[in-house]
């Protein structure tokens, strides 16, 4: 008898405890109903035993309410994909709905038609159960105890692609009125959209980005209508996904146009997938939808001191007398050893500020807490003192860029006598110092001066840089802040950026409401992609230049030294 009773169990599967399971749509007013379709997650359409016919309605599953205790009066709707055809993220709706619950969200997964509807686009069946999932959700919001006002969406692939739908055209009516459910608003207040496919016209069709995402023909489907009720979006991509991550940028891009607060984070080596849950996690924090962020906390007082620091030097950039292009009014440029106290990487970090090139300031809160936060880590910085203010007569960067290829050739020459690895050397700097990472890292094969002695014999590439909030890099801000924020398709990457064959795969992370545009990080992020050079962007919701100075705990402008710590690992530097 329970060998039977456990047979029977593995032929129907159970609603799980403390879920319920609520139908979308009244019995016959289902719109565009198809006999072929079904609704049900794909570890039930495959148990043995399964029928179809007892899964034609779509349905909301709700999960158990968040205790009390953690309760941030927040709804997430979650949105499996699988290509329109199925919806097979059972693993990660699990995740998303463990990790929302305990903090304090209540979760409800939508369980939309599939596979693709016959002579119809293969989304309109699944956008028809969207838009009626949202009214039902808002609807049920005071008996369920959230906030109508705060209900956001996480999905993957199609689902990211039907999550963009509900975000981007919720005034665009899917189908027609039904009962008094449909008289509810479907917008939607933030998404979460993890690898979104079909976005690009190379692939909108619901296949593969056939060009990648390029071409001077390929832009954002006119599908997506980014009307008056879009609400900020946290997009999440692999930079090898065949459903292009420039789709990614693109709608990054139509977000910023319209002054909607938005974040993008970018992948370097990652195929299809979903990554970053954290960092969406971060960008709802940031935009208060759990409450207003906590109190900001100075960055320099995180960091106060250079315990982790075992040995410490400081040598000039020249030789006396050999300094080109020098300028009484600039200061002298120097470079300092910061070595820790325990070592666990051959690898060596380069580090200066910003400052408009008009001043600059290795001991500040651009640089300190990083080389910090480095040698705690076990790596060897090197921070950089360059020329300023600007030159008389030259480019702005012109004796700075000097300063950088000399400092790169000194740290390569005095590597191995420190036990390091010249071939294991990276450049970092923000602003005006991030667009001097930019010309060392796309330029290095460009000799900035004439040659003083042996050591100039030495190659100046480097094998990463790290890029926070570069300024000066498109046409619309080459001196002061992006006039056009950055956003029209017909400004330039400044043409001192060569993008030579020696060029280096960066981390990018920038503020999304900095003047100096955080499209200058995705412009260069695209170009780099474009030369098959796979690099890592991160963008951050609401947050100006200088965005850690201070910054809310649980933000990703309170976690970012953390981002440079993963990439180093990416790159087995750490």
């Amino acid at each position: 008898m329970k060998k039977g009773l456990i047979f029977l169990f593995l032929l129907v599967p159970l609603q799980a405890p403390g879920r319920e399971r609520e139908p979308l749509w009244p019995k016959g007013k289902m719109p565009d109903a198809q006999p072929q379709q079904i609704a049900a997650m794909t570890s039930e359409s495959k148990a043995p035993g399964f029928n179809p016919d007892k899964h034609r309605m779509p349905y909301l599953e709700w999960f158990e309410a968040p205790a009390d205790a953690v309760d941030k009066d927040v709804c997430m709707i979650l949105i499996s994909g699988g290509g329109y055809k199925n919806t097979c993220d059972m693993k990660l709706i699990d995740l998303w709905h463990e990790r929302f619950t305990a903090l304090g969200v209540q979760c409800v997964s939508l369980v939309y038609r599939t596979p693709r509807p016959e002579g119809l686009p293969i989304w309109q069946t699944a956008w028809e159960d969207g838009q009626r999932a949202v009214r039902l959700v808002r609807s049920q919001a005071a008996r369920r105890g959230f906030d109508p006002e705060k209900i956001g969406v996480i999905g993957m692939s199609a689902g990211s692609h039907l999550g963009l739908l509900l975000a981007a055209n919720s005034q665009t009516a899917a189908y027609a009125r039904i009962d008094k459910t449909d008289d509810v608003p479907c917008h939607i207040n933030w998404g979460i959209l993890n690898a979104p496919a079909y976005v690009t016209t190379d692939g909108e069709a619901g296949t593969r980005s056939t060009r990648e995402g390029y071409g001077t023909d390929v832009a954002i489907s006119p599908l997506f209508q980014f009307d008056e009720k879009t609400c900020p979006l946290s997009l999440h991509h692999g930079g090898l996904d065949p459903y292009s991550p420039n789709g990614s940028t693109l709608i990054y891009r139509e977000l910023r146009k319209r002054g909607i607060p938005a974040e993008l984070h970018l992948y370097p080596g990652k195929k299809h997938g979903a990554y970053g849950l954290e960092r969406g996690i971060e960008f709802m924090t940031q935009m208060g939808y759990f409450g207003g962020p906590e109190p900001e906390v100075a960055l320099m007082s995180r960091f106060p001191d250079d315990s982790a620091r075992a040995f410490y030097c400081k040598e000039p950039v020249w030789p006396e007398g050999k300094m080109p292009d020098a300028q009484e009014h600039q200061c002298t440029p120097y470079i300092e050893w910061h070595i820790p106290a325990e070592r666990k990487t051959d690898a060596i970090q380069i580090i200066y500020s910003g400052g408009g090139y008009k001043n600059n300031d290795p001991d500040g809160f651009e640089v300190a807490p990083a080389r910090r936060s480095l040698n705690a880590l076990g790596m060897t910085v090197v921070t950089l003192k360059y020329r300023t203010p600007r030159p008389e007569g030259l480019s702005k960067h012109t004796t700075a860029w000097q300063d950088l290829q000399r400092t790169i050739r000194i740290v390569r020459s005095e590597a191995a006598s420190r036990g390091l690895n010249p071939d294991k050397i990276g450049i970092m700097g923000s602003s005006a110092g991030g667009h001097l990472t930019l010309m060392g890292v796309t330029a290095s094969r460009h000799r900035s001066y004439r040659p003083v002695d042996d050591i100039d014999k030495l190659s100046c590439k480097v094998q990463w840089g790290i890029g926070i909030y570069p300024a000066y890099v498109l046409s619309d801000g080459f001196d002061n802040h992006n006039t056009g924020g950055g956003n029209d398709d017909t400004t330039y990457i400044g043409p001192e950026f060569s993008f030579d064959l020696d060029t280096a795969p960066m981390l990018l992370i920038h503020g999304d409401a900095d003047g100096w545009a955080s499209m200058n990080s995705v412009r260069v992020w695209e170009k780099m992609r474009a030369m098959g050079i796979q690099s890592e962007l991160h963008t951050l919701a609401l947050r100006p230049h200088c965005f850690q100075r201070k910054s809310s705990p649980g933000t990703g402008s309170y976690t970012w030294l953390e981002r440079i710590g993963e990439y180093l690992a990416q790159m087995g530097c750490l």
